[in-house]
């Protein structure tokens, strides 16, 4: 893997756009994929991507199991940074295709099993392994029948093991591929996309007869296994054809894995036509189980959620303005009087901006949470408008890789403007800004090594080669940190916020409390995470179940209203802790927003113990463990800063309105 094809998938993202726009007077845009016609007789050869498992969630290469390989041998396609961390490693392979040419073709014969291949294949069968092929971009499609229900799957087992067997395995070595081709003609338009090959534009303006034939809008995979004579298959050579058979439902008829066995390989092409049109051909399998029952119970939630929020943002709305009156209306002997009577926050007047603890370390992560936050909103608004198609692979982690990066100048600026704003002055904000630069980075490095390590010693395609942590090193020092340091630089040039009160030289006495504080913080996360939970646990089974998840308008809409409830249960807990005479609020605004990280992480715990039953071994829970803590990190950073940023203007609105001598 040279740098050179890793940046090209890198920054096709930049690209992409600018391309669009000088393509816009003459054509439209398809995102993640371009069309390809193919004329009749026309060789098509399918890629294979990893092998992957439910059970272990450890992905292997496809030819590190005894598989026919291709004439010119094995070549490894061109992958952007988003597959790379993702664990795809795309290859050529001899499954050849000819455009509307139904044959049924020999591919080869393995020599006899060894002990390592026989153990290798017990081991991946019986761990549930997949083998997925990609035709023309289109993952192979699989339908199964479980308890009377039709299952969608990608991909297709490397074998099986009967009911009541304890020893006996059988591997998967004929298939039958059923290819959907819709004729499209010509029409004089301009396709531009990011497909598996990087950018490409099929112009047909000029060369209308060029870009007619057919297309490829499915790809059904039917897979079985047949016991060969070896004698027999000895003497044919890769592509000869061979006899049509049926799939054999005797088990003595099937090909068993065993010492000594020589597997002979096979497979059958049918094209169908079909009137399913190329930019519909992704709709098979985007389409979610019980997809009703996800639109009903997410709007049903959403709509909770927003009532209970609202009511609580009316009641709090007309408390502090009946305070606020109250305190007003008040001459100042009675002020005086009233201030020896009653507790509240309105006694924390000069304490409620004083300096918090480790306040550097509140900056820091105040600017990492801008980052993570920014990132997050792009993205998924890009998404929802069909920008970083599943068609895409790895485009869409590429995407928020590139878009943290360079969102380090807002990071900078905010981190930077606040300790400015909390200490008074300028100096260390270098430091700040380099803080900035590496502490999200730093934890994920860390995480990601560990499971680094994991993952090397189980020689899994999962893990990040030497080269690409360098590249990512390379992409962080020479993009994300002078970034950050020009967005901290900015940061001191910018007039601070003026309180609207002054500090004390002595700090006011907190009494004590009925109830610890923190308990009412790690409690107030409740409440933002009841908005996003049902999407959580769709995003989670799309992922660790190998499914696409595509309902990003609906994620939009949750990320809107995350947001707005996470301001308002900060903003509602500084209120109520300012009431009790609490003006440490900085910290607890951050944490009561924040604290929903702490339940995501819970929640991707009790997913993995209750719901990913089938996971199995210790290292793939530690790759699971190890990818949600990144995430519930992340979580974390976002609502925790915009918790807290609410509230600050909320503080400072409410004590500007308060009349001081």
């Amino acid at each position: 893997m040279t740098i050179s094809s890793i940046s090209k998938g890198t920054y096709s993202v930049l690209f992409t756009y600018l391309l669009f726009l000088s393509q816009l007077s003459n054509g439209f845009y398809l995102p993640g994929s371009y069309m390809r016609t193919y004329s009749t007789g026309q060789e098509i050869f399918a890629k294979v991507n990893s092998l992957t498992s439910i059970e272990t969630e450890l992905p292997f290469s496809y030819y590190s199991l005894p598989y026919c390989t291709p004439p010119g041998g094995v070549k490894k396609s061109a992958e952007n940074l988003g597959e790379l961390l993702m664990g795809d490693q795309i290859d050529n392979s001899p499954y050849r295709f000819r455009m509307n040419i139904n044959e049924s073709v020999f591919l080869c014969t393995t020599r006899p099993l060894n002990e390592h291949e026989v153990k290798l294949l017990k081991q991946r069968t019986r761990d549930l392994y997949q083998v997925n092929m990609i035709l023309d971009n289109l993952p192979a499609m699989r339908y199964a029948n479980q308890n009377g229900v039709k299952i969608q799957w990608t991909g297709f087992p490397v074998g099986f093991t009967p009911p009541n067997s304890h020893d006996d395995d059988y591997i998967i070595n004929h298939v039958k591929f059923r290819v959907f081709v819709h004729e499209y003609e010509g029409t004089g338009v301009q396709i531009i996309g990011t497909g598996e090959e990087g950018m490409g534009v099929i112009s047909t303006n000029d060369d209308k007869k060029k870009a007619s034939g057919y297309e490829i809008v499915g790809f059904e995979v039917f897979p079985c296994s047949v016991k060969y004579d070896p004698e027999k298959m000895a003497k044919l050579h890769q592509y000869d054809s061979v006899p049509s058979l049926n799939c054999p439902l005797e088990i003595e008829k099937s090909q068993i894995i065993r010492e000594q066995e020589k597997i002979s390989f096979t497979y059958e092409v049918e094209f169908v036509k079909s009137d399913i049109k190329w930019p519909s051909r992704w709709d098979a399998y985007l389409k979610m189980e019980g997809a009703r029952v996800h639109w009903f119970s997410i709007l049903n939630s959403l709509m909770v959620i927003f009532f209970l929020a609202g009511i609580v943002f009316v009641i709090f709305l007309r408390t502090v303005r009946r305070d606020l009156t109250r305190y007003e209306e008040l001459d100042k002997e009675s002020q005086a009087q009233m201030n020896e009577e009653l507790s509240g926050w309105k006694l924390v007047v000069g304490d409620v901006f004083r300096e918090p603890n480790h306040s550097k370390l509140l900056s820091v992560m105040v600017g990492n949470g801008i980052q993570i936050t920014g990132m997050g909103i792009v993205t998924i608004v890009f998404a929802a408008f069909g920008f970083m198609s599943p068609a895409s692979r790895g485009m869409l982690l590429t995407g928020m890789i590139i878009l943290y990066l360079f969102l380090g100048t807002g990071a900078g600026y905010s981190g930077v403007y606040l300790w400015r704003t909390l200490k008074g002055t300028s100096e260390g904000w270098r430091s700040v800004s380099w803080s900035i630069a590496f502490f999200f980075p730093g934890i994920v490095f860390s995480i990601l090594t560990v499971i680094n390590f994991v993952l090397w010693g189980s020689n899994s395609t999962g893990a990040i080669p030497i080269s690409l942590y360098f590249i990512l090193l390379s992409l962080l020092f020479c993009i994300s940190v002078p970034l950050t340091l020009l967005g901290g630089y900015l940061g001191t040039r910018a007039d601070p916020v003026k309180y609207p009160v002054r500090t004390n030289q002595i700090a006011r006495e907190i009494p004590s409390q009925k109830y610890p504080s923190w308990l009412l913080v790690v409690g107030a996360g409740t409440l933002p995470f009841g908005t996003l939970f049902i999407e959580l646990f769709f995003i989670l089974s799309s992922i660790w179940l190998g499914r696409f998840y595509y309902v990003f308008g609906f994620l939009l809409v949750v990320l809107v209203l995350l947001v707005v409830v996470c301001a308002e249960v900060s903003v509602v807990l500084t209120y109520m802790h300012l009431c009790v005479e609490d003006w440490q609020w900085w910290w607890k605004a951050f944490y009561a927003s924040g604290s929903v990280g702490v339940y995501v992480f819970l929640y991707s715990v009790k997913y993995l113990v209750f719901d990913l039953q089938s996971l199995s071994g210790p290292v793939s829970a530690v790759v699971y463990v190890g990818y949600s803590l990144i995430v519930a990190v992340a979580i974390m950073l976002a609502t925790g800063t915009i918790g807290l940023i609410t509230s600050f203007y909320f503080v400072h609105y409410l004590f500007s309105s308060v009349k001081i001598d």
